[in-house]
């Protein structure tokens, strides 16, 4: 009898990032909303019905083996927003984009 090839639903791409195999969907952005809404396989499965929950639970295995990279990129990325946020100059209002745009 042979041994079935283990079917881990993760693929890296050539810069070493995971996404869910046959998806367009990456294993931290599936983390990211587990932390931020606290959602479980589940529900995530419910609300990316394009995943299998197969695919989403190889997505949270592969954070655990991984964890501390996989953390250390999402205090990156939280960094990064937070830093355009800081650089960001003001908004114009819906009236002095109007005046800016009549000024042409």
């Amino acid at each position: 009898m042979t041994a079935a090839e283990p079917v881990t639903h993760i693929r890296l791409d050539a810069h070493g990032v995971a996404w869910v195999d046959d998806t367009n969907v990456k294993v931290i952005e599936i983390i990211v909303d587990q932390l931020a809404y606290g959602h479980g396989p589940e529900e995530i499965h419910l609300q990316h019905p394009q995943l299998s929950l197969a695919q989403v639970h190889s997505a949270f295995a592969y954070y655990f083996d991984h964890r501390p990279e996989m953390e250390t990129e999402i205090e990156r990325r939280y960094q990064d927003i937070e830093a355009l946020g800081a650089n960001a100059s003001d908004q114009l209002s819906r009236k002095e984009l109007l005046a800016r745009m009549n000024k042409r």
